[in-house]
């Protein structure tokens, strides 16, 4: 090869170099969200609802020999009235449970006679749950998605192959065909075990990934509804790894499949191969994930402890409201739900920082049709976001009042599209403007990932409290594995 033809190839590699990354955008750090992970983490917040068989049984987990006439709602259930609940709370979709272990299905499925067909009154035998709560969802502007339980203790073909084929795949179409718009299909982790299995009465042991032919489930799942996130067998976001509403103050998205999430899902992997986002789990009501006789909802303080230690540590939260016997969520649950969700306004709804003066200690250039500016940070748009040139990995955000501001919480948000960046950070607060001082120092202020919420005082039992006088507030970044980014700070 000649020195002129080399010369040519080297040009022709800068030339596309360039005409790539026009709008000199950082270079991502991997791995990265797929787009229907974008928007299940954009959910934040959403509600689980456990409906079935056990809300008339008294179980958590029933056994697959249950009669279905057991099944029998003292009222229509009504998804909507379930969703309108959790909306007033702040959240933005629901998961409904349309079968749990037992396998008794609440829709006509085609693949077993255990379903609400052969329920115990009318209620039970017109019942087609799926339906009705995705028109419920569309009708009030939420995310919807379905819980169906791979694990079926009823059905005699669990653990052969003519299962997965003609029963639990067939389940999954059947559920898809109640929109393609469907966000999230949980599939528990709970599978194979002791059971009726049509009268065997035995345990059965299973390999849950090789069992279900785990890819195939997956692929299935996106050709009918290509913007479902498979929960659970299908690696697309993780168990946190407890279901008591809280995420590690260090929490990387990155994992790798095969770790165990009982242990390590509540930190993530830092090196981690895949992008696997993690989700938390936790009950609203004190007796169960099923509706029991008593039972008491949590507190709005509580759950706003829960939604610090989850949302603001870059998971998602999860958060299970039982319906009753009625197939209505208790008037105590709703009117607990409306608190919560007057305290996240009251706390989280006025964000200071947007007549902040903000500065910062670097600004990477400008590209063609995308700039870094600290205006970014304030500009409530996730699409654009401020970065620092390549070469600093550590940086300043400074935001100033004309006059002192009562502050109890600081906010931000990674342009998570290139990657989770950020290592360790720091927040300082300045009552005078000029001089600093560190603030929740007790807070393992490491990570930030999608979204963290900072308490200043370091307390997310006791977040509120009398706050801090600031007329001037500064996130220093003291450590990236790449240039970091952000495309929100936020000060409450």
């Amino acid at each position: 090869m000649n020195h002129t033809l080399i010369l040519s190839l080297a040009l022709l590699i800068s030339v596309s170099a360039g005409a790539y990354n026009a709008d000199n955008e950082p270079t991502p750090v991997f791995p990265v969200p797929n787009e229907r992970q974008m928007k299940w983490q954009q959910t934040e917040f959403y509600a689980f609802f456990h409906y079935g068989m056990n809300t008339y049984t008294h179980r958590e987990w029933g056994l697959g020999n249950e009669d279905e006439s057991l099944f029998a709602p003292t009222q229509p259930p009504c998804p909507r009235q379930w969703l309108k609940a959790v909306k007033a709370a702040g959240m933005k979709g629901g998961i409904a449970v349309v079968k749990h272990h037992d396998g008794f299905c609440l829709w006509p499925t085609q693949t077993t006679t255990h379903n609400c067909t052969r329920g115990g009154n009318a209620y039970a035998r017109n019942l087609n749950l799926p339906r009705a709560f995705a028109d419920a969802a569309r009708k009030e502007g939420m995310k919807y998605g379905f819980y169906v339980s791979p694990w079926d203790r009823n059905n005699a073909l669990y653990g052969t192959e003519a299962y997965v084929e003609n029963v639990f795949l067939r389940q999954c179409a059947e559920l898809a065909q109640y929109g393609s718009d469907q966000f999230e299909m949980w599939f528990d982790g709970a599978n194979g075990g002791s059971g009726w299995y049509g009268g065997r009465d035995t345990t059965v042991s299973i390999d849950r990934d090789i069992y279900y032919d785990v890819p195939n489930v997956r692929d299935s799942v996106h050709r009918l509804c290509p913007n479902i996130v498979v929960w659970g067998l299908g690696g697309e976001a993780r168990w946190i790894g407890n279901e008591e509403g809280w995420a590690g103050e260090t929490n990387w998205s990155p994992f790798n499949r095969g770790w165990t999430e009982e242990t390590e899902g509540v930190h993530g992997n830092e090196d981690g191969w895949y992008w696997l986002p993690g989700e938390s789990d936790a009950m609203f009501t004190d007796k169960g994930w099923f509706w029991h006789d008593g039972e008491k909802p949590l507190s709005a303080e509580r759950t706003f402890q829960m939604y610090l230690e989850t949302v603001g540590r870059n998971a998602t939260l999860i958060l299970n409201c039982p319906p009753d016997r009625s197939g209505r969520l208790p008037q105590a649950t709703v009117d607990s739900l409306k608190a919560v969700g007057r305290m996240l306004r009251r706390r989280l709804g006025h964000n200071l920082a947007r007549k902040a003066t903000v500065s910062v200690s670097d600004t990477r250039g400008a590209g063609a049709a995308r700039n870094y500016v600290a205006g970014n940070l304030t500009d409530n748009r996730p699409d654009t976001y401020w970065a620092t040139h390549d070469d600093n990995r550590a940086a300043t955000v400074t935001l100033t009042w004309k006059r002192p501001q009562t502050v109890r919480y600081v906010q931000l948000m990674e342009y998570i599209r290139l990657g989770q960046r950020i290592k360790r950070f720091h927040v300082e607060i300045s009552e005078d403007g000029t001089s600093f001082h560190r603030v929740a120092s007790n807070v393992a202020t490491t990570t930030v990932g999608y979204k963290r919420i900072i308490p200043l005082n370091g307390s997310t039992k006791e977040s509120y409290g009398k706050g801090f006088t600031a007329k001037a507030l500064r996130v220093v970044i003291d450590d990236s594995k790449a240039c970091p980014t952000l495309c929100e700070v936020g000060v409450y």
